[in-house]
């Protein structure tokens, strides 16, 4: 939850995240979360391409990424940052964002994927991409 990922090979300990989430969730009065594996290639595409060029914006609109990788949702949210160097300030961060908030205490999503990438020369350093959906 502290360790910093902003290191070549460092990446979020998805199962720490759930729970961090889920634990936020349910102090809501929410369900907690599953991992998806589907979302995870999601959000690990999602992480290494904004890492990569430097836009958070880097594979254009959720729902497109999501029928691309055969992920058929009603409900789908997504949250992406850059400069965290933490889970703990990324999910600080995005608490404290209301947008960013909203999304992860949505009560329709119930499965998550989370990633992050590292770029040695780009601007914020770590990229992060948390994708929830029903």
């Amino acid at each position: 939850m502290y360790r910093s990922l902003a290191a070549t090979g460092a990446h979020v300990d998805p199962v720490t995240a759930r729970d961090m989430i889920s634990l936020y969730r349910r102090n809501s009065g929410l369900g907690a979360l599953t991992l998806d594996d589907g979302l995870q290639r999601v959000a690990e595409a999602q992480a290494r391409d904004m890492a990569q060029s430097g836009d958070l914006a880097a594979r254009g609109e959720l729902g497109d990424r999501l029928a691309g990788a055969g992920i058929q949702t009603p409900a789908a949210v997504e949250n992406v940052s850059a400069g965290y160097r933490t889970l703990a300030e990324a999910f600080s961060g995005w608490r404290d964002s209301a947008p960013h908030n909203a999304r992860m205490l949505d009560k329709r999503v119930k499965r998550m994927g989370i990633a992050t990438a590292y770029a040695v020369g780009a601007k914020y350093k770590v990229y992060w991409a948390l994708v929830l959906a029903d």
